[in-house]
């Protein structure tokens, strides 16, 4: 059955308008659709990638450039990485205009787990790029696929330590371009090469709150303090490198350490309510759960937007991106996106970032590079820090 004809009565007030075109059977298991839809604010166009995990030779995965700070256009992190589909991922630290000579460093707000690998950890709240959360939610929240193959919604927290001979302390951050007032975060050859210094700027309840002026950096390697520094710097961190930021307390802290001693550095990722770890995934925020809308849902806002949906007990995956279009660019409120994944079956739903990052690639068969579906907003893809990309073994 075509996936419009199951959105009717998904939009209060509102049904598609006009028949989708014929699915795309961009691979076994993995179909693509388009259809419109009539929201409050006006016409809509979405499209929608349907992939079934229970097809053995289906699954999902982390798009990434590589580096935690970095990006790239959805397109070319699907060609890169061999996927035949994908979408845009977590909102991002896009701009920097609140802190003069500090550069926005690219980084995803969210934590991001790819192939099993933990990349990086959330920021604070109050540090976040995006619209405003939901109640009840916060930067810690993700989507992804357990190693039981299931599609999930849950929260990622981050625990780890710092041994020094002064005695341990909490790490505070792990490869964050915002780290909590008063911390140590660490960061790894996966931060890439960007100025750490955004790291110190802003607070756990203010972003745009000056940088502080009371920071450290050391520089650890083969478990030993081999440089240290006033100011957070920038460039590659060698594999078997760590770089520990500290502001205020933690930077306090961080100065008593002298050259050559020893020092351990742990972190880890907990699912929070699970014990089946995650095999890839990134942040954003619920706006649908056991198939109802989260309470305090924005019903007013219209925007072009990505979103997720797990139907079938986390079994089948929704890919969702509306269209950047001219005719359809004033979109759908984030309560209308719960409301269509409802309709296409989705229990559980997840927003992505949306506007000029909303972006859905599909590689059909035959061709030999994933093509742009939908109209990006800004007329051109928005290079992103990470996306969901689908993956098939022939």
């Amino acid at each position: 059955m075509a996936l419009a004809a199951l959105v009717g009565g998904a939009l209060a007030g509102a049904a598609p308008a006009g028949a989708a075109q014929q699915g795309t059977v961009i691979a076994p298991g993995v179909v693509y659709e388009e259809f419109d839809l009539q929201g409050a604010k006006g016409p809509a166009h979405a499209h929608v990638l349907s992939v079934d995990l229970r097809n053995a030779k289906v699954r999902l995965g982390l798009l990434y450039p590589g580096a935690v700070a970095a990006r790239a256009p959805v397109s070319q992190l699907a060609d890169a990485a061999g996927a035949v589909a994908g979408v845009n991922g977590d909102f991002f630290n896009i701009t920097e205009t609140q802190h003069p000579g500090v550069d926005a460093t690219g980084a995803s707000v969210g934590p991001a787990i790819a192939a099993g690998h933990v990349l990086k950890a959330a920021v604070p709240d109050g540090q976040r790029f995006g619209p405003a959360l939901p109640p009840g939610t916060g930067t810690e929240d993700v989507v992804g696929v357990g190693t039981d193959r299931r599609a999930r919604m849950g929260r990622l927290v981050l625990r780890g330590s710092v041994r020094t001979p002064e005695g341990t302390l909490p790490l505070g951050g792990l490869n964050q371009y915002a780290l909590p007032v008063g911390s140590v975060g660490a960061f790894t050859a996966d931060w890439g090469s960007a100025s750490r210094k955004r790291a110190t700027c802003g607070t756990d309840t203010e972003r745009a709150a000056p940088c502080s002026t009371d920071t450290y950096e050391v520089t650890l390697r083969g478990g030993r303090v081999v440089a240290a520094s006033d100011t957070p710097g920038g460039g590659p961190i060698a594999r078997g490198t760590t770089v520990l930021v500290g502001r205020e307390a933690g930077a306090q802290r961080l100065r008593k350490l002298a050259e050559g001693a020893r020092v351990s550095v742990t972190h880890r990722l907990v699912a929070a309510g699970s014990a089946v770890p995650y095999r890839f995934a990134l942040g954003g925020y619920p706006l649908l759960s056991g198939g109802r809308p989260l309470p305090g849902l924005d019903d007013t806002t219209a925007a072009v937007r990505t979103a997720v949906g797990l139907a079938d007990n986390g079994r089948r995956v929704l890919l969702f991106a509306l269209d950047g279009d001219p005719r359809y660019r004033t979109g759908l409120t984030v309560a209308e996106v719960a409301g269509v994944l409802r309709g296409l079956g989705a229990r559980d739903g997840f927003s992505l970032d949306g506007g000029g990052s909303s972006t859905l690639v599909a590689r059909a068969p035959g061709e030999t590079a994933a093509s742009v579906r939908n109209h990006p907003t800004g007329g051109a893809e928005r290079p992103v820090p990470n996306g969901i990309g689908v993956f098939v073994t022939r």
